[in-house]
């Protein structure tokens, strides 16, 4: 309201004090020029009230005396014309028809008594005070109305195109429930219960062989029961413990000890692994919980694979602020004069490309590449992940195209 009375203000007194010809403005100037002020103040909200209103101001302004170019009536016509330009970007054209039509009339009284000779000057106070302010904001008008028509066209498109990349994982998600339940669960029940009858049915004298087909039947039915719940993951991903569904993963406050075994595995293979492990990660979710495990998981086996069996690296896993959990994993480089012969322990067949997926999915971060002759690897999720971004974003927060993404996928080259 305050701009719109600045303006108003500037264009009515500026033209009395300094356009205005003639004698100085006089009292009934001063009184048509503040009610032709006071009118355009509601413009915005009632521009067609606004414009009749100044129409009639303007017709009798003209009524009073003087001419269009000297008298009362010469600063009503401006926010004369102001108010109908108002009117068209406001209103449909039904209405700033009506306007228009209003403040022709005013001109078309004006000039009556002159008639025919004024018709001249009429057709062009009606093209440049009527016929101008209407068709500019009706332009002006079009265009808005076009920008936002477009900008919903583009929501619209958005909103479809978020919902079938959502439907097209969901029937992925799916296919691959089905397949892992139909093909790969059958099979490795089989394996699992040959290896059970072989234990209780076969004469073995072999310790080792016994040991052995323990171990296949153990490692079986662990394999058997991930891939219950994963399957379980992949066909209600907002399936949460206690409904009745599949165990967690990661059981409440069992990450640390879960780590832990991890990492007593790595041991077992050679690696030396200095392992830090903070007490308030058992506090983490079931879905942080398992991505952390199989980070940690495939990065040791990243360790051993690239830098060799007897490799030292160095775990830390640790809670920081707001409810985030990070992740570092950094080992020194292979071990001169080590034989890498020896094959490494297989990882979660993840990669830096799965791996990456899995923070992203989860609103995270993820940094990987060579430091001090080794590796490093840094995680970190955040306690509320962020909306999924399928857009040019890479994870990590480093855009497509840039050096440091590109750094990054040369190293996915090295270590994957």
């Amino acid at each position: 309201m305050i701009p719109r009375l600045v303006i108003l203000l500037l264009v009515t007194v500026g033209y009395l004090l300094l356009l205005r010809g003639g004698p100085g403005p006089s009292a009934a100037d001063w009184v048509f020029a503040l009610a032709t002020v006071a009118l355009g103040l509601f413009g915005a909200v009632r521009p067609l009230t606004t414009a009749l209103g100044q129409a009639a101001l303007l017709l009798a302004a003209d009524a009073y005396g003087g001419s269009f170019a000297h008298g009362p009536a010469a600063v009503v016509k401006y926010i004369a014309g102001f108010s109908l330009l108002e009117l068209a970007v406001r209103r449909p054209w039904p209405r700033a028809l009506i306007g228009a039509a209003a403040l022709t009339a005013v001109y078309v009284v004006h000039t009556a008594d002159g008639m025919p000779a004024e018709l001249p000057s009429l057709l062009y106070r009606v093209a440049v005070t009527v016929a101008g302010p209407l068709l500019l904001g009706g332009a002006v008008r079009a265009t808005r109305q076009s920008a936002r028509h477009a900008r919903k066209r583009a929501e619209e498109e958005r909103h479809s195109h978020e919902l079938r990349v959502r439907a097209a994982r969901v029937a992925e998600r799916t296919a691959i429930a089905r397949e892992l339940h139909d093909l790969v669960a059958h099979h490795v029940s089989s394996m699992v219960l040959r290896a059970g009858v072989a234990r209780h049915t076969l004469p073995v004298t072999d310790e080792r062989v016994t040991a052995v087909l323990d171990d296949l039947h153990t490692t079986g039915t662990a394999a058997l029961t991930d891939l219950r719940r994963l399957v379980a993951v992949l066909r209600d991903p907002e399936q949460v413990p206690g409904d009745g569904g599949e165990a967690p993963p990661v059981t409440p406050g069992g990450l640390p000890a879960a780590l832990h075994t991890v990492v007593e595995h790595g041991r077992r293979t050679g690696l030396d692994i200095e392992e830090s492990t903070d007490p308030e990660t058992g506090r983490l979710d079931a879905v942080r919980g398992l991505a952390v495990l199989r980070l940690v998981q495939e990065g040791l086996a990243n360790v051993a694979q690239h830098a060799g069996p007897s490799a030292h690296a160095v775990v830390s896993v640790e809670m920081t602020g707001a409810g985030a959990v990070r992740l570092d994993i950094r080992d020194d480089g292979p071990v001169r004069g080590e034989d890498r012969t020896v094959p490494a322990p297989p990882g979660t067949g993840l990669g830096l490309v799965g791996m990456r997926e899995r923070v992203r999915l989860l609103g995270g971060s993820l940094r990987a590449g060579p430091a001090g002759g080794g590796w490093y690897l840094t995680a970190v999720l955040p306690a509320d992940p962020a909306p999924l971004d399928d857009g040019p974003a890479r994870p990590g927060g480093v855009r497509a195209g840039g050096s440091h993404e590109e750094h990054e996928d040369l190293e996915e080259g090295v270590r994957r």
